[in-house]
């Protein structure tokens, strides 16, 4: 059996396990990076992020054709299968995975394909596809290898109509009515991609309110576009039990419904790609959803093995994970990129989409902070009434006081790029993070980037 020796060893080649390896081999870390796959890149791109955001985008085009005046001059409304839009996100997956795949090579990062799991705290069992096995030792660990759909026992998934949203993007058809278990952002965001093939979904939501840690008018807003798009949204709910059949699926509520449809989608949590890592060889226990602990320096209970991503939990969002694996890997380095990452903005790609960054007005209420509300509504700006996405908004949140911006909320299309330039103004020390700045800036006319200085003024003058 081969024995290879390193300065750090990922586990993983997602976003947690690259910013980490990266990060190392920068620093001149001899490093190597193991996937269970075969090619790179991790769930993100392979199962989720980026195919879910694809199918969104081709959806998102459909739509507007479908209800732009201009296109019907070339013909009458069109709709497209799943499988006809599941072709773009594949053209996508491919090219995502021959840029990461530079990345590392670039770097010198060398690549391992095959199961890994722990021997000792410094040495890994590699079993490769073939079967081969090889050994690596390191002098540091980094587990990045990320979440997988969580099964609950009494779910068969193994029936044809029953799935998961990873194996979501196996179906071969259109269903006419759907069904998806589970209202939280990866929920939301398939209810919006079936609904947009004119797909009925029902939404079962266990909780009384959509995505209740985002701003309630924002949430609000997700439920009414959800609605007037077929979406059937069932709060307070909990299923008993899922039958398969021969050509459908019934599911049956611990509230006496029985709800029938073509397929199931279950969203309801994730579980850490923990139980072939052998943790146990090594001291390091996990929760009941498979996910380790770390110390804000992502360290295990083993000080030589670190984890970032997915695999820790919170918050599960491919941009946090990269840049906890960063930091992990500045740990390991002792340079200035080590920080505990907890700045993260949201982005939920639904349609439209919603990006949220810093307190709502909850937060702040029960904070008993004194803040004051600035809008600017996307109709009435010149660019989404250009583009033909005229719903949504934009609304900060800043001290009456000291006019520092405390929160910022956006609604609408493009709305996770948007939001990147308040998060500039919130990250400024002292005085520099003020709304006025919004005022005394001039803007590109028309942009979407306008919306900062018309909800500026609109909170301004709610002063007095």
């Amino acid at each position: 059996m081969a024995v290879y020796n390193y300065d750090v060893v990922v586990l993983g080649s997602g976003p947690a396990g690259e910013g980490a390896a990266i990060n190392a081999a920068k620093h001149g870390r001899k490093v190597a990076v193991v996937d269970n796959r075969q090619v790179i890149g991790g769930n993100c791109i392979h199962l989720g992020t980026i195919p879910s955001k694809a199918l969104r985008n081709s959806v998102k085009q459909i739509i507007h054709f479908n209800n732009n005046p201009m296109f019907r001059t070339i013909g009458e409304p069109r709709w497209f299968s799943f499988p006809d839009v599941l072709k773009s996100a594949e053209r996508v997956i491919g090219k995502q995975v021959n840029s990461h795949t530079s990345y590392f090579a670039r770097n010198r990062v060398d690549v391992y394909f095959g199961t890994a799991s722990f021997v000792d705290e410094h040495t890994i069992h590699v079993v490769n596809p073939n079967g081969g096995t090889e050994r690596l030792v390191g002098k540091q660990i980094v587990i990045a290898t990320g979440s997988r759909p969580y099964r609950p026992n009494d779910v068969d998934f193994t029936h044809p109509r029953v799935y998961d949203s990873d194996t979501i993007l196996t179906l071969s058809h259109t269903p006419r009515r759907l069904i998806i278990y589970g209202a939280g952002v990866i929920g939301c965001e398939y209810a919006s991609i079936f609904s947009g093939l004119g797909v009925l979904v029902d939404l079962i939501d266990t909780r009384d309110q959509l995505l209740s840690f985002l701003d309630d008018e924002i949430s609000d807003a997700l439920s009414y576009h959800l609605r007037t798009n077929n979406v059937l949204i069932r709060h307070n709910e909990e299923y008993e039990r899922i039958e398969g059949m021969e050509h459908g699926v019934v599911l049956h509520l611990k509230s006496g419904k029985k709800l029938r449809a073509d397929a199931l989608l279950w969203c309801n949590g994730r579980t850490g790609n923990t139980d072939q890592l052998a943790l146990e060889n090594v001291g390091i226990e996990v929760n009941s959803r498979g996910q380790i602990t770390v110390d804000e320096n992502y360290r295990t209970a083993c000080s030589n093995i670190l984890a970032a991503g997915d695999v820790i939990g919170w918050p599960s969002l491919a941009s946090a994970a990269f840049d906890q694996g960063r930091s992990a890997a500045g740990n390991l380095i002792g340079d200035d990129s080590a920080r505990y990452v907890d700045d993260i903005p949201t982005g939920i790609y639904t349609i439209p989409e919603i990006s949220s960054l810093g307190k709502n007005e909850r937060d702040l209420t029960q904070a008993r902070i004194p803040y004051e509300v600035g809008k600017a509504f996307f109709k009435s700006m010149a660019r989404a009434q250009i583009s033909g996405e005229p719903v949504g908004m934009l609304k900060i949140l800043f001290h009456r006081e000291t006019l520092e911006v405390l929160g910022v909320h956006c609604f609408g299309d493009q709305a996770s790029e948007i939001l990147h330039i308040g998060q500039a103004i919130m990250n400024q020390k002292g005085e520099a993070n003020n709304i006025k700045y919004f005022i005394n800036t001039t803007f590109n006319y028309p942009t979407m980037a306008e919306a900062y200085r018309v909800a500026a003024f609109d909170g301004l003058n709610r002063l007095f």
